[in-house]
Parts: structure tokens; C-alpha cells; sequence
């Protein structure tokens, strides 16, 4: 990290020091804003701030924001640091050939070493010492199945935060090099039954087996996000089909093989109960439609079974415990409140956490995740905190800053803090590659939720950046992201020279990301929301007619109903989502309102005891409206609802009356 002096300058111009700089720090004569900005632009013309020490940062606003401002001070210099150091090891592993004999005679450690090791990296890893959790598995990568994997595990971590093609590219050549290493312990010939029949079956082929169906399913995630064309995603799924059914013989062999158990089984017991778990758990999020298309290729689900089988392993002292805790606090606060009905499962968040925040109170990872839970709760200052402790207790890896700037730009925004909102928003579009997109329109909108006359940070201009957003469109696993392509149909009325401005677009994002059910648990914030959409409301009347008039006003009625239904007030929150539902035959362009409004419409049903009628809304809102937008998201949610209510999810008959 790089150490200054006060006068010097660096990129820490893009952390300024709270609202009232953003305003100012550009508006200078001697740093205009004349082209686009770079990062050497930056690093000439901003003042550099040293981010030294232990001092816990201030909570105030103001104070907060400066503290903000150090972390930035040796983004240029450090922020693909981890990608160099560790690029020639990438190279490295991909000369082990196939021709070293995968015997327990030619590896120089045994299997019990080779575990405790990469326990030992994995626990460097959790404690922030990336490099060196690096430097301890790299060496024996080519030799130890276990090394292999997880040297490449974690490389694959890095590369999907960083998003960088050739990041996606080595760790996908490293992760091949890895399944090769594991097939070299394998024993081709006869199921695993056949050969434990017959006494051929070690330990170690056991382990093959789990570590190789894990190099599969990983591998098949790095195919889906480098690779856009047909071919590349037929391979990635016969690469999951292949894993899915590996776990599977491997967890009916171990159920029923009992005597086979080595003095290694817990860690043997944990691979399979992260794979088993990990596909149950994802294959029962699906909604009916996509399930029978997945269960006619043989794939099934029950959510269940998945996540006790992902606590089993996630509770127990082995090498996979860290993945099982992952995913399942993915589950708890991320999956289930985003594509459920808004109600994570905090408490079973906590309790996994708290083990983990005690052995390892610095990791970067669980400090997110304790932030995440925070939010969820609706301690939005505490979850700040703990995101910008987050943000100061590593700088190796500057990617786990991006998601905490994700979440953080969420607290301002519940709190109405439009400045520090865009401020993060920014810092992501400068830094992230993982949806240029979102970012840029998340910049805009909350420029557009300034008063006209206010001077706008660093002096930019809501109108272009609207106007910028389809330019930074991208495609995962061939499609472009749904909140994208949101984005950039939102973003279109902005082409027009004299543009029809969107009303509310950072709440209407807020409203995709489950943001209403966030601020649910603060009054305060819920008040302070729906005053700025009964501003918004005034707005809109006020304004002179045109053709998105009555889709804004929808808009706003939807988001009215949910603030409305936050304090209790179902009565005309009712009223809000019946009138735009009765609108279905008018709208011109935001044709997600009317599933959305019944969605929400049954949700308050069901909170007002009315079950059988709420059932009838979502069947309505599942069965009855096709390619819209968001749709993916929306079916997820009413997919939860109805389980939630144990009502049948399958495909019905069409209701075609409310």
C-alpha cells in the first residue's frame, strides 16, 4: 500500500468528504471535468489522503464520508495487485500432465497432511491473508487433489469478483488443471458400489470423487460467464449433470457403506453435503415451469433436505464448512429476500454467524454478511458500520470493497442520503466490472432525485448518463442480465432532445431489489420514502399531459401501496394496488405493474388472513401474464408466496376475474 504525504494527490478525488464536497470539489476552475474520467486523470488532479492506522472511523455523516475518502488512497497501485501476483501461478499448474501416477506411493504427503494444510490456507484466507493462503496451497497444486482445488477455488473466487475476461479464463484453465489432477485419483471402471463389492474402493478414490464432482460444478460457472454462444452452455450443463449425478452415487455409498469410513470421512462427509445440499437448496428455488423441464433431465429438489444437509456440513469442523456457510447466508440474506417474499431468515443467519464472526472477528466476509443481516433488520446505521469495517479490514482484494459499496449505497438511499448514494454508485462504476450498466443508471437516478437547481457532484448531467447506459450493456451466459435490460428500457425516453423525466427511478429500482420490505421495520424510513413519492405524485399532476403519464402514476400508486402497507394502513393500500391493476388495459410501457400489483395485492391478503383469495391472486399473477419485465424475479417471488401458503405451484387453468 502506498504511503503519502499530505499535498500529494491520487484517486482518492472520487472519495470526497461528504455531500458538501461532492458539490464543490469539482466546481473549481483548476480540475473541470472536459473528458471523460480516467483513472490517470485522477491520479493527477485529486488530493491524496493517507489510510493508515487503527483508529476506528467516525460515525457522523460528515465524518463518515471522510473516512470513506481514505480507502481510496492506493486504489491505482494496489487494486490488481492479487491478479498480477498470481498470474505466472496460474501458468504454472497448467504444465502437471496426466502421467504421474494418482497412487498414495506417489504423493509425498498423505491425505490426512494434505487436508490439515489447506485447512490452514482456507483459515489464512478468513482471516484477510489472501496471498499468503495463496502461497501455502500453490506449491503442492500439482501433486495433492485437495491443494489443487482449493489454489483454484480461491483464484475463481477472484475472478468472478473481478469480472475480468482473463481472470474468468485462467481461473477456468486453472480449475481444468485441478479436475485433472483429481482424475488422476480416480478409479474409472464400475460404480462406486460395484467397486467397494470388490474391495478395490480406497479412501482416497472417495475423496477423488467428491473433489472431481466440485470441479465440475465450478468449472460449469466460470463456462457460463465467459462463454456467450450455444455450445459453451450445452457444455457447462453436461458439466453440472455430470456433478449432480456424482454427488449422487456418492451420497448413496456413504449412507449405505458405513464401513468405509476413513479417518478423514468428516471432510469427505462435508464435499458431499455442500454438493448435495447446494443442489437441492438451488433446484427447489426454481419456479414449476423451469422444474419439470430440470427433473425430465434428472435433476430434483427439496429445499429441506438441501439446507439441513448445508448446516450439517457448515457446523462441522471440515475443509468445506467455510462453502456450506457461503452459500446458506447467500440462502438466508440474499436469495430468500430478494426472490421470496421480502422476509429473510434472519435468525438462522445469525446463529451461523456468530461461531464464525468469533474465530474470525476481522474476515471481510463475515463482516458483510454480519452487515447484510444488519440491513435486513433495519439497523441501517449499524449495518454501515459494519460495511465500512468491512471495507478497512483488507485492502488485498479490493473486489470484497464492491460489494459492501453495493449495500451501502442501498443504506443511503433508504435513508434518503440521494449525494452519498450516487457517491457509491460512482465508485462502482469506476471500479466494477459487474454491471456497468447498473451502475451508470444507478448514478443518473439518483441524480434525478435532486432538486433542478442543485449543483450536481463533479459536475455531471443526468440526461447523459441516462443517454450512456445502453453503451455499457453486457451478456452473461449469452443473455444480458434482466436488471439490465431493465435499466436501458427505463433508461430510453431519455434519447429524446426534450426528455419526459422518470418520477422515482431510484425507488422503482428499490422496489426490484425488495428494498420496501428493508425499510418495513423503521418507521421513519418508511415515512420518509412515502414522502418523497406523495412529492412525486403532486409532481406528476402538476406536469403537462403526455404518453407516460399514466404509467408513472401507476408507478407511484404501486409504490404508495407498499409505504402504505408498511404502516399498517391496508385499507388504501388496497385501494392503491386495485387502482392499478384496473389500469391494465391503458398502460403503455410498464406492463410489469399489473403482475407486480397482484403479487403485492396477495401478500396483503395473506397478512390480512384472507388465504384463499390471496392463492387465487397469485395463480392470477403466475398464469396470466407472459414477457414482461422482470418477469424471472417476479415469478421467483410468487413461486415463494405460494409455497409459503403450502398452496399448489403448478400451472393452472387461467383465472380470468379477480
Amino acid at each position: 500500500m502506498l504511503r503519502v504525504r499530505a499535498g500529494e494527490t491520487t484517486t482518492a478525488a472520487r472519495a470526497v468528504t461528504g455531500p458538501a464536497l461532492l458539490d464543490t470539489h469539482r466546481s473549481t476552475p483548476s480540475s473541470p471535468r472536459q473528458v471523460a474520467r480516467s483513472d490517470v486523470e485522477l491520479e493527477l488532479n485529486a488530493p491524496r489522503v493517507s489510510v493508515h492506522g487503527n483508529h476506528r472511523q467516525p460515525r457522523s455523516l460528515k465524518a463518515s464520508a471522510v473516512w470513506r475518502a481514505t480507502l481510496l488512497s492506493d486504489r491505482c497501485s494496489a487494486g490488481h495487485a492479487l491478479s498480477h501476483t498470481h498470474a505466472a501461478r496460474r501458468g504454472e499448474i497448467m504444465s502437471s500432465g496426466k502421467d504421474t501416477p494418482g497412487t498414495a506411493n506417489s504423493t509425498q504427503t498423505s491425505l490426512r497432511t494434505c487436508l490439515e494444510e489447506c485447512m490452514e490456507a482456507l483459515d489464512l484466507f478468513l482471516n484477510n491473508h489472501f496471498n499468503e493462503s495463496l502461497d501455502k496451497l500453490q506449491p503442492r497444486s500439482k501433486e495433492s487433489m485437495y491443494h489443487a482445488l482449493i489454489y483454484a477455488t480461491v483464484l475463481e473466487m477472484q475472478a468472478m469478483m473481478t469480472f475480468q475476461h482473463e481472470d474468468l479464463v485462467s481461473a477456468g484453465n486453472t480449475m481444468k488443471s485441478a479436475q485433472e489432477v483429481c482424475q488422476r485419483f480416480r478409479k474409472r471402471s464400475g460404480s462406486l458400489a460395484s467397486r467397494a463389492a470388490g474391495d478395490e474402493l480406497t479412501e482416497e478414490e472417495l475423496h477423488a470423487e467428491a473433489c472431481y464432482a466440485e470441479c465440475l460444478l465450478q468449472r460449469a460457472a466460470l463456462t457460463f460467464l465467459q462463454d456467450e454462444n450455444m455450445v459453451s452452455f450445452i457444455k457447462g450443463g453436461i458439466k453440472v449433470r455430470n456433478s449432480y449425478l456424482i454427488y449422487k452415487e456418492l451420497h448413496s455409498f456413504i449412507r449405505s457403506h458405513s464401513s468405509f469410513k476413513g479417518p478423514n470421512h468428516k471432510h469427505l462427509e462435508g464435499g458431499v453435503a455442500f454438493g448435495i445440499g447446494a443442489f437441492n437448496l438451488t433446484l427447489s428455488l426454481f419456479p414449476p415451469r423451469i422444474l419439470k423441464v430440470l427433473e425430465f433431465a434428472g435433476f430434483s429438489g427439496d429445499k429441506e433436505y438441501g439446507l439441513s444437509q448445508l448446516y450439517e456440513g457448515a457446523t462441522s469442523h471440515n475443509l468445506r464448512s467455510m462453502l456450506c456457510a457461503l452459500l446458506l447466508l447467500c440462502y438466508y440474506t440474499f436469495l430468500c429476500f430478494i426472490l421470496g417474499t421480502g422476509e429473510g431468515d434472519v435468525a438462522d443467519a445469525e446463529k451461523l454467524l456468530k461461531p464464525f464472526r468469533l474465530r474470525y472477528p476481522h474476515g471481510a466476509i463475515f463482516l458483510f454478511f454480519a452487515g447484510r443481516v444488519e440491513e435486513i433488520k433495519g439497523n441501517v446505521d449499524e449495518a454501515v458500520a459494519l460495511f465500512e469495517d468491512g471495507c478497512k479490514a483488507q485492502q488485498a482484494w479490493k473486489q470484497f470493497h464492491h460489494m459492501c459499496y453495493w449495500e451501502l449505497m442501498w443504506c443511503f438511499t433508504y435513508k434518503k442520503h440521494w449525494k452519498m448514494a450516487y457517491f457509491y454508485a460512482d465508485l462502482l462504476s469506476q471500479e466494477s466490472r459487474w454491471s456497468k450498466v447498473m451502475y451508470v443508471y444507478m448514478k443518473a437516478a439518483y441524480l434525478s432525485m435532486l432538486p433542478e437547481g442543485e449543483a450536481r457532484p463533479f459536475g455531471e448531467d443526468e440526461v447523459e448518463l441516462f443517454r450512456q447506459v445502453p453503451t455499457f450493456k453486457q451478456k452473461i451466459a449469452g443473455k444480458s442480465p434482466p436488471t439490465e435490460k431493465f435499466a436501458i428500457r427505463k433508461a430510453r425516453r431519455y434519447k429524446a432532445s426534450n426528455p419526459v423525466r422518470l418520477p422515482v427511478p431510484v425507488l422503482e429500482m428499490m422496489y426490484m431489489w425488495n428494498g420496501f420490505s428493508m425499510i418495513s421495520k423503521r418507521p421513519e424510513l418508511t415515512e420518509g420514502i412515502l414522502e418523497t413519492l406523495l412529492e412525486a405524485e403532486r409532481t406528476l399532476q402538476a406536469a403537462p399531459d403526455n404518453e407516460y403519464r399514466l404509467d408513472d402514476s401507476c408507478l407511484i400508486l404501486l409504490l404508495k401501496g407498499l409505504c402504505l402497507k408498511n404502516q399498517g394502513r391496508m385499507q388504501p393500500a388496497e385501494e392503491c394496488f386495485n387502482k392499478v391493476y384496473s389500469s391494465e388495459k391503458k398502460l403503455k410501457f410498464d406492463h410489469y405493474l399489473i403482475p407486480n400489483s397482484l403479487l403485492e395485492l396477495g401478500l396483503l391478503y395473506v397478512d390480512t388472513g384472507r388465504r384463499e383469495q390471496a392463492i387465487k391472486l397469485l395463480q392470477k399473477a403466475k398464469n396470466n401474464y407472459k414477457e414482461y419485465s422482470m418477469e424471472s424475479r417476479t415469478q421467483f417471488r410468487i413461486h415463494a408466496a405460494l409455497s409459503k401458503l403450502k398452496a399448489d405451484t403448478g400451472d393452472q387453468e387461467e383465472i380470468t376475474v379477480l
